[in-house]
């Protein structure tokens, strides 16, 4: 259900932000139709010697003008869109064409298919009942144009062809047309494709993070349920220490003593799962330091794993305060387990800051990421273990680092091996006061 809410709630942001987009498209266009009117009516009335009402038409355009000159500051000023306004826009679009018509001709003039533009915006950009709304409006203005446009004194010159001015207008026309539709409709495809591609990664978060609330549950049950029996084989351990035949045989103590750190490694796992699921046992998150972290954190990894050689470089420089966090232990110890399983003779781990962050550097000698892997690297069940449930440690590993608002990578090394670099910010790191 949260996964859900957050999904809704971020598709009704992306929505919102492609309503702005195509009105930031439209105040561009606008002015380019600015422009554009403030040529033709000078270039026909200086150049063709075309009587117009210079005053009046620019009248109309100045408001074009201001009205455009508003809807761009208040997108500036981060103004939220609605489809309404859209609509409205095409309408102010479609009065100022109306009345530049109207002076200029009416229905004879060759810039009347400029309607199909308006009416063509209308059907890519709204929704289709606006859109014949305005087609509607387009007809109706045009029959008012032809009952009370004003006529241009103008030579009927059809059969000269292309020397024809109302030929060479009509010209104009079809080519602005077809131009403004490709480059507008090219733009709003691609915002279109956009806002697909950010509404297919939310869903696949929403996915993954129910998928992680299922793991979690699951995880949270088994680990109360394996707290009785490791307690018992813990016990069992110790009473078995304690028998004299063990003193006499220092292989089988030496077994027992292993079972034992294995058990308490067990332990420690319930107790990190139990931990996340805010069920602690007794131990609590407190502050320590990066260096005292990772100090601690490679002792406790080390005494619970068998590694021919471990390299670890702290280059982190002057040390700083974070919050002891069992779940960014547990992911760096998840980078460290698969390393390990990759390259059993030699795992190297380094610290390094990189500005205000956190780099944690994971190598290890192994064959490598393959292609394939690489392709789908982060999501569930993405292995070369060929194992049943294998492949969930880099999958949480993305999940935290995108929720403490890092970055993870992972590439094959030149000299062999991989190597996986976390980047996490040092302020989400900080242990925050109550």
């Amino acid at each position: 259900m949260t996964a859900d809410l957050a999904l809704h709630t971020q598709t009704s942001s992306n929505d919102t932000d492609t309503l702005g987009k195509h009105m930031r498209q439209l105040v561009q266009l606008r002015w380019m139709a600015v422009l554009g009117q403030l040529l033709t009516i000078l270039v026909t009335h200086y150049g063709f010697g075309v009587e117009l009402p210079m005053q009046a038409m620019l009248i109309v355009l100045a408001g074009l003008a201001v009205f455009n000159a508003l809807n761009e500051l208040a997108l500036r000023f981060r103004h939220r869109v609605r489809t309404a306004e859209l609509f409205m826009g095409l309408l102010v679009d479609m009065a100022t064409l109306t009345m530049q018509l109207y002076l200029s001709g009416g229905a004879t003039n060759p810039f009347v298919f400029l309607y199909l533009l308006q009416v063509g915006l209308a059907a890519v950009l709204l929704a289709q009942s606006y859109a014949w709304v305005l087609l509607g409006v387009a007809t109706l203005c045009f029959l008012w144009l032809a009952e009370a446009g004003r006529p241009l004194d103008l030579p009927h010159d059809y059969h000269l062809g292309i020397h024809s001015y109302y030929v060479e207008g009509m010209l104009i026309c079809l080519v602005l047309n077809a131009a403004l539709l490709v480059v507008f409709i090219n733009r709003i495809n691609r915002t279109h494709r956009e806002h697909d591609a950010r509404l297919a990664e939310l869903r696949q978060r929403a996915a993954e993070e129910e998928h992680i609330l299922r793991m979690g549950l699951l995880a949270s049950g088994a680990a109360h349920e394996l707290g009785t029996p490791l307690a018992t084989i813990a016990v069992i351990l110790g009473d078995w220490q304690r028998m004299p035949f063990l003193k006499s045989d220092p292989d089988l103590g030496e077994e027992v003593t292993e079972m034992e750190t294995q058990v308490q490694r067990c332990k420690a796992i319930v107790s990190g799962i139990l931990m996340s699921a805010g069920e602690t046992r007794g131990e609590s998150s407190g502050e320590t330091t990066v260096c005292e972290f990772f100090d601690e954190l490679i002792n406790d990894w080390q005494s619970t794993r068998k590694v021919g050689e471990f390299s670890f470089q702290n280059l982190f420089g002057e040390d700083i305060d974070i919050a002891s966090d069992t779940v960014l232990k547990q992911t760096i110890c998840n980078l460290l387990d698969n390393a390990l399983e990759a390259s059993p003779a030699w795992v190297g781990l380094a610290v390094l800051r990189e500005n205000d962050a956190l780099l944690v550097r994971v190598i290890d000698r192994g064959p490598g990421f393959s292609d394939d892997v690489f392709s789908r690297l982060g999501q569930p069940y993405q292995s070369t273990k060929g194992r049943p449930g294998s492949g969930l440690g880099l999958f949480l590993v993305f999940n935290v680092a995108r929720i403490l608002g890092g970055q993870v990578g992972a590439r094959n090394r030149l000299e062999g091996g991989a190597e996986i670099n976390l980047r996490l910010p040092l302020d989400a790191l900080r242990l925050k006061e109550a």
